[in-house]
């Protein structure tokens, strides 16, 4: 296992999911990662994490997602895991008000624990149950756009935006680090640039940046 994790690419992004207990950020990493989604899905403990290999432009990316216990009684554990995220999504339930009620006092933390370049998206999950709706989707990106977030909804169950939340996240946080790397290069001072070696761990996707973006700085 350790010699996988041990395998390079050109970049090395860590990511974190947040929000609270039962929006669905399990699913939504699994689904992602893996291609899977379990309805017995149980409670995450404490901290779990899923690598995939993403390719944008000529760069191979390692993104390492980090999903997080939405428990109270884990905050503690996990708030020493946004050390070093580049990225963060903040997930809500649209038919569950109340986590999206908790939405800003999870970007309070983020925003104390997490770097202050951090690519921040907020997601309302589980947009199948549009019948049960709680939250408006106009809601969200209002919320989105007044806090400078990017948003998107989706549905880990019906695999609608998953994949495209992520690589909107990896793609943003590449952008980002590019023109970091560029700078450091200037003082010889490479950020996350790893040695290159063939890469076997998981099947590669393209990130492909669409027209129209829903991200708003």
């Amino acid at each position: 296992m350790a010699d996988a994790f041990d395998e390079e690419c050109d970049y090395l992004f860590k990511a974190v999911l947040i929000g609270d207990s039962g929006v669905g950020k399990s699913n939504m990493l699994s689904r992602f990662a893996k291609d899977e989604f379990r309805l017995d899905s149980k409670p995450t403990i404490g901290v779990e994490f899923a690598y995939r290999n993403i390719r944008v432009g000529d760069k191979l990316i390692k993104a390492q997602i980090w999903d997080t216990a939405g428990q109270e009684r884990f905050r503690a554990i996990t708030s020493s895991y946004y050390r070093g995220a580049l990225g963060a999504m903040l997930v809500y339930d649209i038919s569950m008000r109340s986590s999206y009620e908790n939405v800003s006092k999870w970007l309070l933390e983020l925003r104390e624990f997490g770097g202050e370049d951090m690519v921040v998206v907020l997601v309302g999950n589980k947009c199948d149950l549009d019948e049960s709706r709680e939250v408006e989707k106009e809601e969200g990106k209002g919320f989105a756009e007044t806090e400078g977030l990017c948003f998107m909804e989706t549905s880990a169950l019906k695999n609608l935006n998953v994949e495209e939340v992520f690589l909107q996240m990896i793609t943003r946080i590449y952008d980002m680090t590019s023109q970091k790397n560029l700078a450091a290069k200037m003082e010889e001072q490479p950020i996350n640039l790893l040695n290159g070696k063939e890469i076997h761990i998981a099947d590669e996707v393209t990130a492909t940046k669409q027209t129209s973006t829903c991200c708003s700085r």
